[in-house]
């Protein structure tokens, strides 16, 4: 999972890009644990804090450019 500091020095298209690919992934990850159960499952936990990380400081970056 991303760290918060690494988060903060992303670009803001970097997050965008990042949440693209962690969406699909984690999306993926998930219809294949139901068909089959991954080897670890707590990865898709860490996936989505990771995605709400990102989400969080998108979020937070619109509002201070406002």
């Amino acid at each position: 999972p991303m760290k918060m500091s690494e988060i903060k020095e992303l670009t803001t298209p970097e997050i965008v890009e990042k949440l693209e690919v962690l969406r699909k992934s984690y999306n993926l990850d998930r219809i294949n644990h139901s068909v089959s159960p991954l080897e670890n499952p707590a990865s898709l936990r860490a996936q989505r804090k990771t995605i709400a990380r990102l989400e969080m400081v998108l979020a937070m970056r619109r509002v201070e450019n406002q």
